[in-house]
């Protein structure tokens, strides 16, 4: 065949007639140069560009071109992506794989050969079953010379090894660096086929406002918001934090911390330190990450009020859209985050940072020359603080990230030694904070005085803090397990003036309580007598925005017992200060993690170090000596993406494996929908939605609908619902009867059903 003869994709268009073919050597070509232009942040172009261009050399192969121009005429246009489960597809990935070897022999080409191997199946392991790339190898004969045998252009066959950069020469960072060279070829594969498959879609990707403009518009809204603000030492502080944030934003790119207490304003200051440094140093994005998508669709609500509807792009599991409303461009950047402002969650961007499959791995280039901001910091689990903060030092180091820490409890995530002084934990280096003396901030603004538990080895049995919690017009208790919240609930009177708030209840049940919480702190606030009470699990700790006068909370981790405090005298409006009363259940947390981090506050008491709990020394005692009672890589990921090299293996890395153990939130449970009924209408709408997704399967807007009416439920419990019939599927989700969700608690999980450690929450 002649050159423009060989066929990369085919499509058909509205009326089923086949289009034009994508040519074959105008994809390579458009491919390399698109991963040349994304690798140019990270000084790996030639790298880049080779990659594309050798991505698709089995599909010169004869086989190929026969499969793709079989009995329909062309290939569908899934057609090109390999699955493993379908036989009657022809491989391609592995000829350029086996091209990269013979071409650069030893560590360089077996770098390219992970790449365009797992271009679309994504990054594999060096061994381990026949998946793996060594495997791959040493079946890739046959693909391989029968696509030289069918390669005309010689030009296409030879590139020159680029030069190695600083990142690909150390054994602990070339890992990340692959997986962000991979990303480059994914995305530019991805872009190019969409731009023959779909151009109305590849249309509408990247237009966004740039950086710049949106500077100039948050600060004008900025400067006017604080003008009309009411002077009072609250909002002088607040000013005070934007203006040191500012200031910082001028020194080098690296890793910032931000240590503000909650009403801190740290949102809005944070994202002034994004832009401003942005400006400062050329950086091409922020991305926000959050560790709950409660505070997601708050804070992303707010910055778009600061920036506009087209500036800031969601990225997480819960949106809610509407099919009429939802927005083209923002679907597309999702998948690669080319928007200027992201704002994602802690799962979303660090299991991308980790992973092997080509959709995650896409958008990682992405992070070249940006920001990024973690609130609440201290929610990254212990378990992988090793592996976080490696990536997080090379993507500074090497990438050109800044990173800041922003929280009001930081989590200690620097270097740890032993008695002995050996090292425990490497951590991040030269950590700047951003606040001269996050001490003083929290004595200036301390709105709540903290009273521990006098004797802590005497619990309070429910009735006791039933009748202190009874005694106060307005007050949260937040207590440890799901069980517990109603334990207490029961003991309160049942006069109408209490709340219950838990995961068993889903998240629009949730929304619904909150407002109405909402509606009466506003009402006491305006001169209403009304008692308010609000039990609920840890989940109110979530950045939910509540202001009550006196917070409850059962003993826990420091930082819980502080995330409890902002939920106390918020916004510093009281004449006197907030009080936060900590109590000692029947039980302790579950064990594991929580109960650890309770018995840790428990020894910090009782020896003395408590005096002022919420202190950034206690914080930081705190953590030190939780930290020092795990292990920060308990999975050994860090082992798993360090490269080795034998003469029977030039380049061993097991990208897959790793990428299976990096699953930050160890989710065994299983979803369920529930029939919760909004107030004012008569029916539950997730049941014309699930006929919906009878009809058409692929209706995502109704699966994002249905993530407010869902609940994960513990295995053991789900299946027992099963049995007696109270657990139903429609439309290939687990639907819980209606008889089965009480109006107050949601879904009722009998306590025998209930692991000590799925009733947290």
């Amino acid at each position: 065949m002649k050159q423009n003869e060989y066929i990369a994709h085919a499509r058909q268009d509205a009326e089923g007639n086949w289009l034009a073919p994508h040519a074959l050597e105008d994809h390579l070509q458009k491919v390399a140069r698109l991963c040349e232009e994304f690798a140019e942040a990270f000084d790996s172009s030639g790298w880049a560009s080779t990659a594309g261009l050798w991505h698709d050399l089995g599909k010169y192969r004869a086989p190929f071109q026969e499969y793709i121009r079989q009995a329909s005429g062309f290939e569908r246009e899934n057609a090109h992506v390999e699955q493993d489960k379908s036989p009657a597809r022809v491989t391609h990935s592995t000829a350029g794989a086996k091209h990269a070897i013979e071409q650069w022999p030893s560590v360089p080409g077996y770098i390219l050969a992970y790449l365009i191997s797992g271009h679309h199946a994504g990054l594999p392991d060096w061994s381990g079953g026949r998946g793996a790339l060594q495997f791959r190898l040493a079946e890739a004969e046959l693909e391989y010379h029968q696509s030289l045998a069918s390669l005309p252009p010689v030009h296409i066959l030879s590139a020159q090894q680029p030069p190695v950069p600083r990142m690909a020469q150390n054994q602990d960072s070339i890992a990340l660096w692959m997986r962000v060279l991979f990303s480059c070829l994914v995305d530019a594969d991805f872009l190019d086929t969409e731009s023959y498959m779909s151009p109305e879609k590849s249309g509408n990707r990247g237009v966004y406002p740039s950086l710049d403009k949106l500077y100039h518009t948050f600060f004008d809204k900025m400067a006017r918001l604080q003008d009309k603000a009411d002077r009072t030492e609250l909002n002088e502080i607040r000013k005070t934090i934007f203006q040191s944030c500012q200031q910082m934003a001028d020194k080098p790119a690296g890793i910032f911390s931000l240590t503000v207490p909650t009403g801190g304003g740290k949102t809005l200051a944070s994202l002034g330190f994004g832009l401003e440094h942005a400006r400062a140093h050329g950086k091409r994005r922020i991305i926000y990450a959050i560790p709950f998508t409660s505070i997601i669709e708050q804070n992303a609500s707010v910055f778009r009020s600061f920036l506009g509807e087209d500036a800031v792009v969601e990225h997480h599991s819960s949106l809610d859209v509407d099919p009429n409303s939802e927005n083209a461009v923002s679907r597309l950047a999702t998948e690669n985050w080319d928007a200027p402002v992201v704002v994602t969650t802690n799962v979303q961007l660090f299991e991308s940072l980790f992973a092997s499959r080509t959709s995650r791995c896409r958008k990682l280039h992405n992070l070249v020359n940006s920001i990024v901001v973690l609130d609440e910091a201290q929610q990254i689990p212990r378990d992988f603080h090793e592996p976080i903060t490696r990536a997080m030092q090379q993507m500074s180091d090497y990438l050109g990230v800044t990173w800041v820490l922003c929280t009001a409890t930081q989590p200690e995530l620097g270097e740890q030694k032993d008695a002995f002084g050996r090292e425990l934990h490497k951590g991040l280096r030269d950590v700047r904070e951003i606040i001269d003396d996050p001490h003083e901030l929290a004595q200036k603004l301390k709105r709540v005085t903290v009273e521990m538990p006098a004797d802590p080895e005497h619990p309070t049995p429910w009735s006791d803090l039933a009748e202190k919690v009874a005694s106060e017009d307005c007050c949260l208790v937040v207590v440890n397990k799901r069980q517990d919240a109603r334990t207490l609930y029961e003991c309160l009177p049942d006069d109408g003036y209490t709340y219950h708030l838990s995961a068993n209840m889903c998240a629009e049940h949730r929304s619904a309580i909150l407002r109405d919480v909402r509606t009466r702190l506003e009402a006491r606030r305006a001169g209403d007598p009304a008692p308010l009470r609000v039990i609920s699990t840890q989940l109110i700790e979530a950045g939910v925005d509540v202001d009550f006068p006196v917070v409850f909370r059962a003993m826990a981790g420091l930082d819980s017992i502080a995330q409890a405090a902002g939920r106390c005298n918020r916004e510093g409006k009281m004449e006197q200060t907030g009080r936060v009363i900590v109590f000692q259940p029947e039980e302790l947390p579950p064990p594991g993690f929580l109960r650890q981090a309770a018995q840790t506050t428990l020894a910090l008491l009782k020896s003395g170090q408590l005096d002022d709990p919420l202190s950034p020394r206690a914080i930081q005692s705190f953590f030190s000596k939780l930290n020092s009672q795990g292990n920060r890589d308990a999975h050994n990921i860090g082992e798993l993406l360090t490269a080795k090299s034998s003469p029977d293996a030039p380049l061993e890395i097991q990208f897959r494996e790793a990428a299976g153990k990096f699953r930050l939130i160890d989710n065994k449970g299983i979803g369920v929908i529930v029939p919760f009924c909004p107030e004012g209408v008569e029916e539950s709408p997730v049941h014309t939605w699930l006929a919906t997704l009878e009809k058409d399967g692929s209706a995502k807007w109704v699966y994002r609908k249905l993530q407010r009416y869902s609940v994960t439920l513990p295995e053991t419990f789900a299946q027992k619902l099963l049995g007696i019939g109270a657990l139903y599927q429609q439309a290939g989700q687990f639907v819980v009867e209606s008889s089965h969700y009480h109006p107050t608690w949601g879904v009722q999980a009998p306590d025998s059903l209930l692991t000590a450690e799925a009733s947290v929450i």
